[in-house]
């Protein structure tokens, strides 16, 4: 308990800044210019390992592919990495794995501030719709990587920067493009000096799209801003994003006919809402609404040439809703069954109902660094305090004969969380050898992480109390070493990670016994993985080679099962003992000044050891026959694709700028029975970026004209998809569902600075 109440007395203490208005962000690596005849270097780089098991993406390349879709799609050349999406396009409700591993267990900061959610452990980018257009940099690191803020990666972290060195000069950009299925993007920001200390810099964006699959439509916005303050040793810097989104929903995926267009079926279908009344069918405009502020404050102060203390104070708040009609039983709500006319009893109805949260997310990151020519020492620590309430309402049946009156928004559950995150950590890096172009360097990290977690309150999947506290302590160290000779790099890395379970772990999992006060169901309990990286790089004014080698070993890893629960979410279950073990292949040429070419290929292997399933079984009449037990001595995990590759190939003659990127997945399995019906077929997909800068005068404007085409050859397929462990007797899945990718697409638009 003293911990719990450090934590939150260090949390309430920060979080005065937030009600004065003290709120900011923070950073990694500054450069800033304050007078004409003098640039003053401020500078915070990352403290770790030198491998090339990371990619960084900079402004330039973000804004390039960037035509309304959310950013996990701007990432589709990083090795290992792939995306889907609900609608289709990438507008809408949109997710990513990276190494087979699902986006709740990536580590993701921006600013070096936690943005996954506390309890889902994910981000939802339509809440901050087209942030990529604010980003300045992303770091992808593969892997578990070097201590950072918020949950452990268990297969990568996506750091993201917004810091923009300030300029003396006033620029302001305006962009639009739209593009099939009524999709447009309006974007408008500025950048602003002030004074020659404050600097300000804004950005609004509104999306809207149709979406590819029916009724899954978008209207988002999003905005940032900036406003520092820069003298020559300490800069503080106030930042505010966010953004609202209103989304169809297309979370309950099509058949496998649909998904893939077979025997004449329209790719474009959705379930989600149908309901037939007077012989007809009709659709419920079933959507997800919410809003979600972020507010930074950043202070960096350089005490002299070696040492700089970096503080951020942050606060998030997020709060809405989902509205359906969906088929429930009335059990689901709390509500009793009833006879009908006939003498049956009736159990179900088409429900229209409301799943809601409220939650706030405050706290702060403190770092102090050392640098010197042979010795470098980051030393940090942070607190976050999350508060979450989470409640349903029934608005009503359409079962005219029900004999039950409703009261208006009926409430039928109601739950509250706590989740108190900190650590501590310390980082080394170090020189061995440093003579001429030869260089051996030492690295080193250890991390210290407290989680409180408590629940309390009615679960939304059994509506019976789930009174869950949880305290978790993780002890994450890490070293590496790397050698470099000229043009050569090689290095080598073992890093431990340790990470609590999700929010739905236990309430899809656990039962409470109020009376005998004990739990009954499969407790989650905490993942751990070690992972050993080795490498090697080369590279020349020409050409560029890489391959890495990786071995992720896992104790009770928590992996996707194939099934999701009530809001689309993928669920996941503890197996024992797993590993992730692949090689990353890259390569990159230049073959003239003007034409490019990188591509990457990453060949993994993904298994479970000793793995027992439970199947159920059907006949074809789908008579239920009981169930099976299915045993692998290597199951192959859901989701882990065997291979995955891309080539980019860039061309940038004179005010032409374009790029023909080409993406490959095999196979994958929905879930971790190895079953063949239940599969994702591997596809290729190819997509082509044009843009012309047209050559105008001095003083006038910049006009730039862009064209995105997605998908170019207009592959059927599907990227994401399930299956609930259900089968035939003749071992085919009874209904695995799928989530279809559109064809090709088109947008084009203009970009205007001024």
């Amino acid at each position: 308990m003293k911990k719990i109440f450090l934590v939150r007395y260090c949390i309430v203490a920060i979080s005065f800044f937030y009600f004065t208005g003290a709120i900011g962000w923070a950073n990694d690596t500054l450069t800033v210019s304050y007078e004409p005849l003098e640039e003053i270097v401020v500078s915070v780089p990352r403290v770790q390992q030198t491998t090339t098991n990371h990619q960084v993406l900079q402004n330039e390349q973000i804004t390039q592919q960037n035509t309304g879709q959310n950013l996990p799609y701007l990432l589709s050349s990083v090795p290992s990495l792939q995306v889907t999406s609900d609608d289709g396009l990438g507008v809408g409700y949109t997710y990513f794995r990276l190494r087979g591993t699902d986006h709740t267990r990536i580590n993701m900061t921006i600013n070096n501030v936690p943005l996954n959610d506390s309890e889902s452990q994910t981000v939802f980018w339509v809440n901050i719709a087209d942030i990529a257009t604010s980003l300045t940099s992303i770091d992808v690191q593969r892997g578990v990587g070097t201590s950072t803020n918020g949950v452990a990666a268990f297969g990568g972290s996506i750091n993201m920067e917004t810091h923009e060195p300030p300029t003396d000069k006033n620029e302001v950009v305006l962009c639009f493009n739209g593009g099939m299925y009524n999709t447009f993007r309006e974007q408008i920001s500025g950048v602003f000096s002030l004074s020659d200390t404050w600097k300000l810099k804004a950005n609004f964006s509104k999306v809207n799209s149709d979406g590819f699959v029916y009724r899954t439509n978008s209207d988002l916005y999003s905005y940032y801003a900036d406003l520092g303050y820069y003298t020559k040793k300490t800069q503080v810097v106030w930042r505010f994003f966010g953004g609202k989104e209103k989304t169809g929903m297309g979370w309950d995926g099509v058949s496998y006919d649909v998904a893939y267009g077979k025997n004449g079926a329209d790719r474009r279908y959705n379930s989600a809402g149908e309901y037939v009344f007077e012989g007809k069918t009709h659709y419920y405009p079933n959507s997800d609404n919410y809003a979600q502020q972020h507010a930074q404050m950043h202070v960096l102060h350089r005490i002299n040439p070696q040492w700089n203390v970096d503080f951020t104070a942050h606060y998030t708040h997020g709060g809405g809703y989902y509205e359906q009609l969906k088929n429930k039983p009335f059990t689901y709500f709390g509500l009793p069954t009833y006879t009908n006319e006939a003498g049956e009893e009736v159990t179900t109805t088409d429900a229209i109902y409301r799943q809601a949260l409220n939650n706030h997310f405050a706290g702060f990151v403190f770092s102090t660094q050392y640098i010197s020519d042979k010795l470098q020492i980051q030393a940090g620590a942070a607190a976050n305090d999350y508060l979450g309430w989470h409640y349903g309402a029934i608005l009503s049946v359409r079962d005219v004969a029900y004999p039950m009156a409703l009261q208006p928004h009926q409430e039928y559950y109601r739950s509250r969380s706590n989740k108190a995150d900190a650590n501590m950590y310390v980082k080394m890096k170090g020189l061995l050898i440093h003579r001429n172009r030869e260089q051996l360097s030492w690295y080193a990290d250890v991390q210290y992480r407290y989680i409180f977690y408590k629940m309390w309150g009615i679960n939304s999947i059994t509506l019976q109390d789930l009174p869950i506290c949880k305290h978790y302590h993780f002890f994450n160290p890490k070293v590496g070493l790397s050698y470099q000779n000229h043009n050569h790099l090689v290095y080598g890395s073992f890093a431990v990670a340790n990470r609590e379970p999700s929010r739905t772990n236990f309430t899809e999992n656990v039962l409470w016994n109020e009376s005998q006060k004990t739990y009954s169901g499969k407790m989650p309990t905490h993942e751990q993985l070690f992972d050993y990286e080795v490498g090697y790089n080369y590279s020349h004014s020409r050409f560029q080679l890489g391959a890495n080698l990786y071995w992720m070993d896992y104790r009770n890893q928590l992996v996707l099962t194939g099934k999701i629960g009530d809001t689309g979410n993928q669920l996941t279950t503890n197996v024992k003992k797993s590993y992730r073990i692949g090689v990353e292949l890259t390569a990159g040429v230049r073959i003239t000044d003007w034409l490019q070419w990188e591509a990457n290929c990453v060949l993994s292997r993904n298994k479970i050891k000793n793995h027992t399933e439970t199947i159920t079984l059907y006949d074809h009449s789908y008579n239920f026959l009981g169930t099976q037990d299915l045993f692998f001595k290597r199951a192959t995990i859901a989701f882990s694709p065997t291979i995955t590759g891309m080539s980019n190939l860039n061309f940038h003659f004179k005010y032409f700028d374009g790029s023909v990127q080409t993406h490959f997945v095999s196979k994958q399995y929905l879930d971790n029975t190895q079953n063949e019906s239940a599969i994702l077929h591997p596809y290729t997909t190819t997509n082509l970026n044009l843009q012309y800068q047209i050559p105008l005068k001095k003083r006038q404007p910049n006009l730039t004209l862009r064209c995105q085409i997605n998908n170019v050859f207009n592959a059927y397929y599907a990227s994401n998809g399930g299956n609930d462990g259900s089968c035939f007797d003749d071992g085919k899945a009874c209904w695995p569902w799928f989530y279809a990718q559109s064809g090709i697409n088109v947008h084009a638009g203009f970009i205007i600075k001024w």
